[in-house]
């Protein structure tokens, strides 16, 4: 299976010496994210050749516009380059602007989630249904601050007001395990601002099968048109998180 293949490079350079780059002034970029994409491009390629590709590094390839492989070779950068162990491979396909089938793959824990559309979704051969806690009290909730300024200052605000009304919020730094974390029941609820499509696509599928109800934060349900934010919750959560969002009444995008 192609994420299991690019899971492996991942593994081999974890732990190493390796180099890294910076897209952004703290938006690292390690050799191994770039080796990854090559190998999943050439693995999609060798079995679609016409298929169009968006990958996190090597952007945008052409290819027939109705089929769309949406990947991010490595989810959790800078865990990774940190040899902090909470990362993934993340492969989505998507059928005229849809997703049908997402896998997200932790080599580290051998956890392998995914989901096809009307199918449900599995972590290897387990069925998930997504449960989580039916009050905002009782609830373990995962955020992440992408790196420009205006988020952090903006999702502190969030992750304060939550902090405050939840039993703990944690920040993993790995958006598409933070969705299948909620499709697992590892985590009831999860919020992000200025996310990008590879990294929602398949983890957001999986979530959805599961169950969860997956939106923008401010509830509407395009959670892959960009700008991206993303809530995701069990619907009776996702209600209660909703109105929590609403009441802190800051701007859910950078100002223009």
């Amino acid at each position: 299976m192609f994420a299991r293949e690019a899971g492996a490079v991942l593994l081999e350079g974890f732990g190493r010496k390796m180099a890294v780059e910076y897209k952004a002034r703290i938006n690292p970029v390690t050799e191994y994210d770039r080796r990854s994409e090559d190998l999943l491009t050439r693995l999609i390629r060798s079995r679609f050749p016409h298929h169009a590709i968006l990958g996190e590094e090597n952007g945008h390839q052409d290819g027939q516009k109705e089929h769309l492989w949406i990947i991010d070779p490595l989810d959790g950068t800078t865990n990774f380059a940190h040899g902090m162990p909470i990362f993934a491979v993340s492969i989505a396909y998507a059928y005229k602007g849809q997703v049908q089938l997402g896998v997200v793959y932790d080599p580290n824990q051998d956890d392998l989630f995914c989901a096809e559309r009307g199918q449900g979704a599995w972590l290897g051969d387990r069925r998930l249904q997504v449960e989580g806690a039916g009050d905002l009290l009782h609830s373990l909730l995962i955020t992440g601050f992408a790196y420009e300024n205006w988020v952090i200052e903006t999702n502190l605000q969030f992750f304060a007001h939550f902090h405050r009304r939840c039993e703990g919020v944690r920040r993993l730094g790995a958006a598409a395990l933070d969705l299948c974390y909620v499709a697992a029941n590892r985590a009831d609820g999860y919020w992000e601002l200025s996310v990008n499509p590879w990294d929602l696509a398949a983890g957001g599928l999986v979530a959805e099968e599961s169950g969860a109800r997956v939106t923008r934060m401010d509830g509407v349900p395009d959670y892959l048109r960009p700008p991206c934010n993303v809530l995701c919750a069990n619907p009776v959560l996702h209600e209660m998180m909703l109105k929590e969002i609403q009441s802190v009444a800051v701007p859910l995008y950078p100002a223009r």
